[in-house]
């Protein structure tokens, strides 16, 4: 009978309890760790916040620019494509007037009973006439054999025509599974930077924008919206002593002219956009990414200007820093993702990252990488 009977359960003691406790925190604090995302963000510092912001910004403006490309290759694309279709359309109007040319040509001939020439002559009552009418079918001959001739040369062209429209078709399709590929990224970085920012107090938001970082303000789906009262408190403006570069400014020592009209008419666009709100592939009037502002600067002088930040360091000639002038284009980042406009006194415009506004702010702020003269 003692074979069957059931074993006592051990009561847990203290020891055994406490362990069981831990256990079981434990795991509960495993499994929240992998709930969400960032589990180890509450034990971030503001600075360790402040730093995978800053990474987090970078990161994104390098999709941004991408993303930037992508949209442009596409809508190139777009146009060659549309421009394939018009001219496809218009040979096949062509054709189809070719083609009803040759269609009263056979009536013609099918009316006329397709007789033998000699025997046509032998019974016309107008000999010198039918002889008249018959050279003249001999050309009329010629000239359809000319017809069919060019009538097959627009089929052959109207084909190859949309062989060209597929290829486009097929790159277009390819830029924008790019486009979303890249816009995915985009939004995965800046969100992340927005929840890191939502866990710190109004005070250290403020410190890192005063750094030139972010304060996490102004997020609207992943724009900077202008604060309101003083959105450009501290930016700067045009003509004001100390702001570097700016028009009007010639007589301040140290400042620098820029090196010709068009040059400085790209930096008093820059200024007028100051407190713009920076929204990623925007390229104004109202809002700007980074290489959308220089962009936006350029054409306001009537010089265009590729749109990403890689094909614009391309763009007329390299200067050292030394060399700077206003209106030059200054490049960031060994991958070259963001850039600005020098003003002067090693200080740049620039749209820095999804919450902060177009700006003044020092080219030590970022670690430089080249920059350019456009004219």
């Amino acid at each position: 009978m003692a074979a069957h009977r059931k074993p006592r359960q051990r009561s847990l003691n203290g020891n055994t309890a406490r362990t069981a406790a831990t256990i079981a925190l434990a795991g509960a604090a495993t499994a929240t760790g992998f709930d969400g995302i960032g589990y180890a963000e509450p034990q971030l510092t503001p600075a360790q916040v402040e730093a995978k912001v800053h990474k987090l910004y970078e990161e994104a403006e390098v999709a941004t620019e991408k993303y930037n490309g992508s949209k442009e290759k596409a809508e190139q694309a777009e146009r060659r494509l549309g421009t394939l279709r018009d001219e496809a359309a218009r040979k096949e109007d062509r054709l189809n007037s070719a083609r009803e040319a040759l269609g009263s040509m056979a009536a013609a001939q099918y009316r006329s009973g397709g007789l033998d020439p000699a025997l046509q002559l032998a019974l016309s009552e107008d000999p010198d006439g039918y002889l008249d009418g018959a050279a003249f079918a001999e050309r009329a001959g010629s000239r359809q054999a000319a017809n069919v001739a060019r009538v097959r040369e627009q089929l052959r062209e109207i084909e190859q025509l949309r062989g060209a429209a597929h290829v486009e078709l097929t790159s277009l399709k390819s830029r924008q599974t790019e486009l979303n590929r890249h816009k995915k990224t985009v939004t995965g970085k800046l969100g992340e930077a927005r929840r890191l920012l939502s866990r710190l107090t109004a005070e250290e938001r403020a410190r890192i924008a005063a750094q030139g970082g972010s304060d996490g303000g102004g997020w609207d789906g992943g724009h900077a919206s202008r604060s309101s009262g003083s959105a450009r408190e501290g930016l700067g403006t045009p003509g004001t002593p100390g702001v570097p570069g700016a028009p009007g400014a010639s007589g301040t020592s140290g400042a620098a002219e820029a090196p010709n009209s068009r040059a400085a008419a790209a930096v008093a666009y820059a200024y007028q956009k100051l407190g713009s709100p920076y929204v990623w592939g925007a390229t104004g009037p109202n809002a700007f990414d980074c290489s959308g502002l220089m962009q936006a600067a350029y054409n306001s002088a009537g010089i265009s200007l590729p749109r990403t930040t890689y094909a614009q360091i391309n763009v007329g000639r390299r200067v050292s820093r030394s060399e700077l002038l206003p209106g030059d284009l200054v490049f960031f980042y060994s991958g070259i993702s963001h850039v600005g406009m020098y003003v002067g006194r090693g200080q740049m415009i620039h749209a820095p990252n999804p919450s902060a506004p177009v700006r003044v702010a020092p080219l030590d702020e970022m670690p430089f990488a080249g920059a350019t003269r456009v004219v």
